[in-house]
């Protein structure tokens, strides 16, 4: 079977003014799309990879063939790292972190204000185009960290919770070279009540 593309599930303009209409709809049919297709081309004569989630895939590069790894890495990482986002973007719910959650990043980092701050921090100084991350590591804690290009934290062993998007093809649009200004609307629109849910299936 091969990987496909779910629609967003709400309006390109929801996240309006944080996130701009043009950009999510740029950034989800045309950048997202390219990620899909062409991991399926990539893949067109592996089938028994392509039956795989693409989370479990990209957890598992060492089982792809060298000759098309990279081109996994590349077009699985932003398929996953996509749909997560999507995911974690969506309109509603909790504005902060609830229950054991809150609890943990409350120990891990002191506050979620600590936290809101590690992840910019992580954002802003990736040079270049990757993601910033809040993620559980393989000791089960959280932890933030930031990735280059499409890399995932699974490909290391780590399970992602949220992911913030620092290509520029996610704020230039509204932001422009002001990156610092896009990681600190992000808190804005994102759903705890999902990131929850994450954590607790990793728990």
């Amino acid at each position: 079977m091969a990987y496909i593309l779910l629609p967003l599930g709400y309006a390109f303009g929801a996240l309006e003014p944080h996130l701009d209409a043009l950009t999510m709809e740029i950034h989800h049919d045309k950048h997202h799309a390219a990620y899909v297709n062409n991991l399926n081309k990539t893949l067109g004569t592996q089938p028994a990879l392509a039956a795989q989630p693409v989370e479990e895939l990209i957890a598992n590069l060492d089982a792809v063939p060298e000759a098309i790894r990279a081109a996994v890495r590349n077009n699985g990482g932003g398929h996953a790292n996509h749909s997560l986002f999507w995911r974690t973007l969506t309109p509603g719910g909790a504005k902060v972190p609830t229950g054991g959650l809150a609890a943990d990043i409350q120990s891990t980092f002191g506050d979620f204000d600590a936290l809101k701050t590690a992840v910019e921090q992580a954002g802003a100084a990736r040079f270049g185009s990757g993601w910033a991350w809040l993620m559980v590591g393989r000791d089960g804690k959280l932890a933030v960290t930031s990735t280059a290009n499409q890399d995932s934290p699974l490909m290391d062993g780590g399970t992602p919770l949220f992911g913030v998007d620092v290509w520029e093809h996610a704020y230039y649009l509204k932001y422009q070279n002001r990156r610092p200004d896009y990681l600190k609307a992000i808190w804005q629109v994102l759903n705890w009540d999902v990131i929850g849910q994450n954590y607790a299936a990793v728990k």
